[in-house]
Parts: C-alpha cells; structure tokens; sequence
C-alpha cells in the first residue's frame, strides 16, 4: 500500500507503524513485526475465534470478489473452560499462540500489501484477553484487535453480499460461533455493493459454549430441545423489535447462514462422500431438506457422527450444540429456503481491504498548503 493510500484507511486496518512497533518488539526480545509489502498484490485476514484460529490470503478477482492463494485452519479451544472461569486457560493460549505462529510464518514467506488480524468472542469475553494478544504480539510479531460484535456481523454480512440475488428486500444471517452467535437483519439496497445492516443481536451462546454447559445432554431428544428453547426464547425480542416475523410473511427475505453447522447440514442434505467447499458455499436448501438432514445427524449419535465424513471425530461435540441453535433460528423465523455460506469473516475482511485500498487510490493526492 503506498503511503498516501494508507492516509485514507481507518486506523483499525492500517498496519502497525513499523519503527514504533520495531522498537517496542526489540525492548521485550520478541518477534519482528509484520510490515507491509507495497509492491504486493495479496492482501491478508487472520481471525482468532474461540474454537479455530484461521488465515486467509488473496488477490483481487473483479470488484467483489478475490482468489484464494493460501490458507491456514486449526482447531484451537482458545474459549475452552472460560464460561467457568471468565480467563483463558493456560493450555488454550499456548494452543493458539502455537497456531499463530504458523500463521506468522506464512506470512514471512509469503508478502502481503495488507493484513488485518482479529480476534472475537473468547477474548472479549476473557478478563486476560488483552493480556494474551499483547503476548501475542510480543512473541510472533502479529498484532490482533479484539472487534465488536456488531463489527464481526457487519464483516460476515460484507463476505456474504455477493450471495445475495435479484427480488431479495431484506436478509437475515447467523453466525454459529463457538462462543456467540450472530444474527444480522439487512436491508438490501439497489445499486449499493454492500447492504446496509440494520441491526444485530449477539447471543452468547455458540457450539463450544453449549457444548461444554449442556453437550451430553443434546444427543437426547429432551435436552436437545430445551437448548432450541433457550435459544428461540433469546431470538423473540429481536424479532419484536425489528418485525422480522412479518417481513417474511410479506416475502422476499433471504436466511443465510455461515458456520461449520450449516456447512455440514449441507453436506448431509446433499449427500457428499466428503465435504467439498466449492459444492456447498451459495448451495441453496429448502427448509425441510435441512430439517432432514438435522434429523439423520441427530439419529447417527456420537460414534455415527465420529465416522461421518462431513463431521469427523475433531467436530463431533460441537455439531448438535450447533444444530440446536440453527433448529431454534429455523422456529422463530420459518424461512422457507436457507443459503448456505462457506465464507464468513475472513472473507468479509479481505473484501473490505481491498474495497478501501481501491477507493484510496482513486483519490487525488491531498494538497498541501503551499505546495501549490
């Protein structure tokens, strides 16, 4: 990013100023900081969730999408035990710390014009968050920002934009996370690139969170259902205030969900041999065929969804908790058709760097006084 380009970009998206961030690495002995390479094409998110920490790169394909060139996932727990605790555990960190510095080494190999690293609902929530990302950053030179969750839904509603079709008027999106789930309500615009977020509810309660408070309990019908229910009793007052209910009566509401829960309810709905990203992302279900599939997960029981190829052995704890959560969505607004999304904040960061970058460059340079 050339320097006048990076005048125009919120302080939240702009890389680190390197003599600072150098100086203040060298005092404590730790890593050298990431820096940006101007001369490169690539642009960077790496988002820490309370379950995985994962990296995407890529290089702009068209305005409103881009080319994967590399990417990094590994199941972390960061949020394991911090219902109980409020802190991150000592194991959980040094399991993420572990996966970040794979992630910085990517990044040293491979250069990239821009970066934006995130962190969500576990060190939000964690009283030692700060703490641990200023570890973080000491030990593997990447600088991650704790964002809001209005911030994440507005991240997942931008990746998933491009999903969006002629006749839609309004879109509700979930996000099953591992510590929260998100809920945006948007309203689509015409002639707008990105819709315009009406509003946002996050629940604090996502697959890992569930699983680790009532987990057993959801391979059984009875405690499956009072999860839904907890869950849909949380959704009722968002749905008041916002009508939700009656725009969809009126027609013309798209449901999109983006999260491993609705991934593999596709991938059994869909019957794949093993799962396959391209198959599933903007895979349109009806409603009863997803209802199907929440079913036949639910009959296979643990060691069923062990072996299944869409689940596996790392996710099986975490899939019912999820459809429980998705299943309380589904009562409280029946939507007849659900959009599936193999993309979400990673995707979301990336379209808006390379948004802003593109609309910084096509500002005129900035005159100074009395240069003219």
């Amino acid at each position: 990013m050339s320097e006048d380009a990076a005048l125009h970009l919120p302080t939240a998206l702009r890389p680190a100023p390197m003599g600072e961030a150098r100086g203040r690495l060298a005092e404590s002995g730790g890593a050298p900081a990431w820096q940006a390479n101007p001369a490169s094409s690539a642009y960077a998110a790496l988002d820490l969730g309370t379950n995985n920490c994962r990296l995407l790169l890529g290089t702009p394909n068209g305005s409103s999408s881009f080319r994967v060139i590399d990417s990094f996932s590994r199941i972390v727990r960061l949020g394991e035990g911090l219902g109980a605790t409020g802190r991150l555990s000592d194991q959980a960190m040094d399991r993420a710390l572990t996966a970040l510095q794979a992630c910085a080494q990517k990044l040293a190999r491979r250069p990239v014009r821009a970066l934006q690293a995130v962190a969500t609902e576990a060190c939000r929530r964690a009283t030692n968050g700060p703490e641990f990302l200023a570890r973080v950053e000491a030990e593997t030179g990447l600088r991650l920002r704790i964002i809001s969750a209005r911030e994440e839904a507005e991240l997942a509603m931008e990746s998933c934009a491009p999903l969006l079709e002629a006749g839609d008027r309004r879109a509700l999106l979930f996000d099953i996370g591992g510590g929260s789930t998100e809920i945006a309500w948007i309203r689509i615009l015409p002639g707008r690139q990105v819709p315009e977020l009406i509003g946002t509810i996050s629940v604090p309660v996502g697959v890992v969170t569930l699983s680790e408070r009532c987990g057993p309990s959801c391979f059984t019908e009875a405690g499956f259902h009072a999860v839904v229910e907890e869950v849909a009793a949380r959704l009722r007052g968002f749905d008041s205030v916002h009508c939700i209910g009656q725009e969809i009566r009126a027609g013309g509401v798209r449901l999109m969900g983006t999260s491993g829960t609705v991934t593999t309810l596709a991938g059994v709905a869909m019957a794949l041999p093993r799962y396959r990203r391209l198959l599933v992302d903007g895979q349109v279900l009806e409603a009863c065929d997803a209802d199907q599939a929440l079913g036949d997960l639910f009959a296979l029981g643990r060691d069923g969804l062990a072996a299944h190829p869409c689940v596996g052995p790392d996710r099986v704890d975490f899939v019912l908790p999820g459809c429980a959560v998705y299943a309380a969505i589904r009562q409280v607004w029946p939507v007849p058709r659900l959009t599936v999304a193999d993309r979400g904040l990673r995707e979301g960061i990336l379209l808006r760097l390379m948004r802003l970058d593109r609309a910084a460059q096509r500002r005129p340079p900035r005159i100074w006084p009395g240069c003219g």
